[in-house]
This record gives structure tokens, sequence and C-alpha cells, in this order.
């Protein structure tokens, strides 16, 4: 890891994305510390200290949340409004014409994603805004005094917004992903900290801190052999006679990651089920907490919703990303089949059966890697915002964003015939 660094510190190239990003990531943190105006302080710190859910959020945030400063939504309308394009993209038969022509589709679409995540910013801001009021959180309590606050969190999230697409563009990695793990690998020594004073306090038992770290070093584990775990599906290519030259006749191999679509399912399902949970958390009204108590956080409800999102993203991000039919039908153009298998219909339906069988593999390993600290949450007490979905994003990410720059360190070092 260290040597991908240095490599691509040595190329300009690299070195101006890796400082650009590293810029970005500044300004964030920065950001984290500017809070809104008319808040106070101490009563917020109260309302949000015991709190599981909100704990998690704040993870999430960077502790932009906890502190209410300009950043406490973070990315998250922008992530849920993601979902939402791409759901209604297959539903929507313009906007699935708009997906598939080319960078001006794109482009369209991306516009429709900024303007639901402005929306979904303000609804989320007010409602937050509204919750802290009741608390006694809110200084001159009012329309005109919650409106500002939501428009400065909307602000704010439109600028995380445009520092995520910014990075994705100029720097190194997925943007929305490198400020998520930048949030969360700021909050780890404090909660380590935190997690200690608690335990030498005996408000925790030790037993719990010691199964709590031997689950993290088997989740890191787990992620690094699921994110770089393959299957290889052999393939041969017939010898083929062109004028004086004879082509093909090599053997190869398809790679199948277990895990395709690596951590949005996970960050898609919290953020699905986060934006309502959310909205019930802060929204004053008996309807509300009932509404609340079902489907909240720790439920049975939102358990069974949580592991359906990620077996339905795990899916959904599987097969956008790899067309069976399309690898058949160019396979057998190029005169490549797989042993064994008949090509054309055959192949795909052989090509689509181990993709399945892979993603529900690695779904199921999603969601015992998320259950698992909910387990140990509810047998000792132990209420931490970390847990198996914030490792599995800083993991995943990090993992992500080194074979990025290593794909780019090695293209910039590629030597053609000539050279």
């Amino acid at each position: 890891m260290f040597s991908t660094f240095v490599n691509a510190w040595k190329i300009q190239e690299q070195r101006k994305k890796i400082l650009f990003t590293g810029l970005l990531i500044f300004l964030f943190r920065l950001g984290v510390h500017i809070p809104v105006p008319l808040i106070d302080a101490t009563a917020i710190r109260s309302i949000f200290s015991n709190s599981n859910f909100f704990g998690f959020l704040n993870v999430m945030s960077g502790g932009a949340l906890k502190q209410m400063s300009f950043f406490a939504l973070a990315v998250g309308p922008y992530i849920t409004s993601s979902i939402v394009v791409q759901l209604l993209t297959i539903v929507i038969p313009k906007w699935e014409e708009m997906s598939k022509e080319g960078e001006e589709g794109r482009k369209k679409l991306q516009e429709y994603t900024r303007y639901i995540a402005v929306a979904l910013s303000m609804i989320q801001g007010y409602a937050t805004v509204n919750y802290i009021g009741s608390q006694g959180a809110v200084k001159n309590p009012g329309f005109f005094s919650y409106f500002a606050i939501a428009l400065t969190f909307t602000a704010g999230t439109m600028l995380l917004m445009w520092m995520a697409e910014t990075i994705g563009e100029k720097g190194v990695g997925n943007g929305v992903s490198i400020l998520i793990f930048a949030g969360i690998i700021s909050q780890l020594p404090s909660a380590m900290i935190g997690m200690y004073q608690d335990a030498m306090a005996g408000t925790i038992p030790w037993w719990g801190v010691a199964i709590l770290a031997v689950i993290a070093l088997f989740s890191v584990a787990g992620i690094v052999f699921v994110t770089q775990g393959v299957r290889k599906i052999p393939v041969q290519y017939a010898k083929r006679v062109v004028g004086r030259k004879v082509y093909g006749g090599q053997n190869t191999h398809i790679p199948f990651k277990i895990n395709q679509a690596g951590v949005l399912p996970v960050i898609f399902a919290s953020s699905l089920l986060m934006f309502p949970e959310t909205i019930m958390q802060f929204v004053n009204a008996t309807w509300a907490t009932k509404l609340n108590a079902v489907m909240g956080t720790g439920t049975w409800l939102h358990t069974i919703l949580y592991i359906v999102l990620i077996f339905f993203f795990s899916f959904f991000y599987t097969m956008m990303q790899f067309n069976p039919i399309d690898t058949a039908k160019n396979m057998q153009k190029n005169g490549g089949f797989i042993p064994g298998i008949r090509p054309g219909k055959p192949t795909s339906d052989h090509i689509s059966r181990i993709m399945s069988h892979l993603t529900v593999v690695g779904a199921a390993f999603l969601c015992i890697l998320v259950l698992l600290p909910m387990i140990l949450s509810a047998l000792t007490t132990m209420e931490t915002g970390f847990g198996g979905t914030t490792i599995l994003i800083a993991i995943s990410v990090a993992l992500e964003t080194i074979k990025s720059i290593e794909a780019q360190v090695m293209q910039r070092h590629y030597k053609g015939f000539l050279d």
C-alpha cells in the first residue's frame, strides 16, 4: 500500500490529484467544526449523547451532526437522491433512454439528482431543526429561525456534493466514498478512547470490548478476502486464419468478484433506511413515535428491511455492471467458448447462474458483517456508532482507492511496442 503511494507521488499528475483530494478533505474537516447559528451546543450534546442511532449518523457525518455544524447532514441526501434517480431510470422510459445516450444523458440525469438532493436536504434539515427546537436546543425558535438553519444545512450538503463530484473528476477515487471514509476515520480515535473510559468506569464489560475487538479483526480480514476474492471461469479461443496470420488459440479466463457491487449495497441500504428514520426521529408527533417504535434501528422490521435492501442492491448493481448476454455474444463473435458449455444462450445462462451464486454469497457476507455488531450491542448494551457497516465502508473504500491509484500508475508507466 505504501509503495503504491510512493510510486504515485513520483508522478506529477498523480501527485496533483492526491494533493487536490487532500485539500478538499481538509476543507471538509474544517467545515465540520463550523457551527450553524442559533444553536445551543450544551443542549445538543445532551440530546445526542445516549442514542445509538444518532451515534451512527454522527460517525457517518464525521462528527458534524453532534456539533450541528455546517455539514451536519453530510452526503446522506445526495446518496438517497442518487438511489431514487437510478431506480426511477428503470421505471421511467424517458430517463432510461437518457441513461443510454452517453455523456449528455448522464449529465441530464446528474442534474435531476442534484435537484432531488436539494429537496431532500431541505426536508431532512427542517425536520432536524424542528426536533432539536422542540428539545430547547434552538435560540429564538420560530419558522424563520428554523428555515435559516435548514437552509444552512442544505448549503453544506450542496457544497459536499460539489466536493464529491470534483474529487471524482480531478482527484483520486470515488468522491462520495472518500468523504464518508474521511468522516469515519476521523471519529475512530475518539470512539476508542470513549470505549476505554466506559470500560474503566464499569459502564460496559471488558469482555464485550474484547469480543468487539475480535469481531473487528475478523471483519477486516473477511472484508479483504471477499473484496479481493474472484472466481475464474476458463475461456478458450479457437484458432482463426485471417490472410497469412493466425489469431486466437489461447486459453484465458473471466474473473468474477465475489462481491461485485462492493460497498455500495451497504451504503445505499443504510442511507435509504436512515432518511425516513431520521424524519421520524425529528418529527414531534404521535404517529412518528409509533412508527419509529415499529421500524426504528434495532427492531426486527428494520433488520429485515436492511437485509432485503442489501440483497436487492447487490443484485441490482451486479446486473448494471455486468451483462451476461453481451459477454456471451462477444465471446461467440471472437471464437471463444467456455469448455463444456455451448456458445450462445447456454453460455449466458451459465454465466448468469455463476453470478447469482456469487452475489448471494457476497450479499450474505455483507449481512453477517452488519448484524454481528448489532447482536453484540444487544447482548452487552454497548452503544457505539462504529459497527460492521462503518468498518466495511472504511476498509472497502481504502482498497478501492488503492486499486484506483495502482491502475493509474500502471497506465502511466505502461510501455508500448515502440518504447
